[in-house]
């Protein structure tokens, strides 16, 4: 690595652990569940560790009706869980739905008074003061998809879309379109031009607009040094993502598009057979941890049988003493038979030490295959093991 690049690595480095520590920076689960469901096939047995994110996620497993744990370094993403767990235990369908599913009400401060009493004490101490993110602003796009870090990069873009591009009617042409035929032919003809602009890929690849997104500087590195660079791993992502379903039925696009998601189009938990059934207890089979993976599992009572790491191998990366205390915790917890999935910006998972792979039996073709089905598309890898000697 240059001295220049080595520079901007570790300007990147500090940007991202500022973000991060004094921030929301996920509103939505930026991960398919889809797809972690045909990994892990999970069921009522199983006990699962999940990195938080903003919960979404940990709702989904929990309609299996297996136990799940989400766990988070970052308090404030476990508040925002809290803040859904509460909802959904205290207040009804449409209620619930005004605040999560279309992103916000001008009745939150009345609706929050409902499910308040259902935090616990550090989520409602918190949520006591940022309620205001699900109120309306006309300044911060309506929408609490576009509040916490990520979402102001996602307001930035819409604001491209309107403004910078122009493409905001051909966009919403996408989201009518009648089927695959009809969004490639608009997005290829229409959009991609002039969305994907290299001066806009420029903004968004930069170190502190991929802090903002909640990517630490390493994972940055593993996306940059992509064919291409980051620009021709952004326009393959969203070309894949485009063949792939329908944009009006792809919630994790349509919602930093829109500001929100429709009935039709939305995470499981806010679907309303779904939400009455974690309502009739099955919301009580998520619990939440604050504090790393290492420090979760180093007081570990209970086995695990399957573990959810996002792409969080990527940021341990370069600290290769704290991925392997990790991993030795992993190890020590995990259950009979028990299944890991993780992302990677990276295109394999070569950077984990060899020790950990060789107690790991990977199944790359259903990996392969599924990631291919990834409604999100911007990873580089979808990795499946199990534990050898678990």
């Amino acid at each position: 690595m240059s001295e220049s690049s080595w520079s901007r690595h570790r300007v990147g480095a500090r940007l991202f652990e500022t973000v991060w520590r004094h921030n929301l920076v996920y509103n939505q689960c930026w991960e398919d569940p889809a797809v972690d469901r045909q990994a892990l096939d999970l069921t009522p047995s199983d006990r699962v560790l999940v990195i938080t994110s903003a919960g979404c996620n940990a709702l989904d497993y929990a309609l299996t009706g297996a136990e799940v744990l989400a766990v988070d370094a970052n308090p404030r993403q476990n508040h925002l869980l809290e803040l859904k767990r509460a909802g959904i235990r205290a207040l009804d369908f449409e209620a619930f739905f005004a605040l999560f599913g279309e992103g916000g009400s001008p009745e939150a401060p009345d609706i929050f008074r409902a499910l308040r009493p259902a935090l616990p004490e550090p989520a409602r101490e918190y949520w006591d003061r940022e309620i205001r993110l699900f109120q309306p602003s006309p300044a911060l796009g309506r929408s609490f998809y576009f509040r916490g870090t990520a979402g102001l990069v996602a307001l930035a873009i819409k604001l491209w879309i309107d403004h910078g591009a122009r493409v905001r009617d051909a966009v919403d042409r996408l989201l009518d379109a009648d089927g695959l035929e009809q969004q490639l032919r608009l997005y290829h003809s229409q959009v991609r031009g002039p969305l994907l602009e290299d001066k806009l890929l420029r903004f968004v690849g930069s170190p502190g607009i991929m802090s903002l997104l909640g990517v630490p500087a390493p994972q940055r590195l593993m996306v940059h040094s992509h064919p291409g660079g980051f620009a021709g791993f952004i326009r393959t992502c969203l070309d894949r993502v485009m063949a792939l379903c329908p944009l009006r039925e792809n919630y994790f696009w349509r919602v930093y598009v829109t500001g929100r998601y429709t009935r039709e189009s939305c995470p499981e938990y806010l679907k309303r057979d779904n939400f009455e059934r974690l309502k009739a207890g099955l919301v009580d089979r998520v619990r939440t941890f604050d504090g790393t993976v290492t420090e979760c599992l180093a007081g570990a009572k209970e086995p695990f049988t399957a573990f959810v790491l996002l792409d969080h191998m990527d940021w341990l990366a370069r600290h290769p003493s704290f991925l392997s205390e990790e991993w030795k915790r992993i190890f020590a917890a995990a259950g009979p038979g028990a299944r890991i999935i993780f992302r990677s910006g990276g295109r394999d998972a070569g950077f984990l030490p060899r020790w950990v792979r060789e107690r790991l039996t990977f199944a790359p073709d259903l990996a392969a295959r599924l990631h291919q089905q990834d409604r999100v598309g911007t990873y580089g890898s979808f990795h499946i093991a199990r534990l050898a000697f678990a």
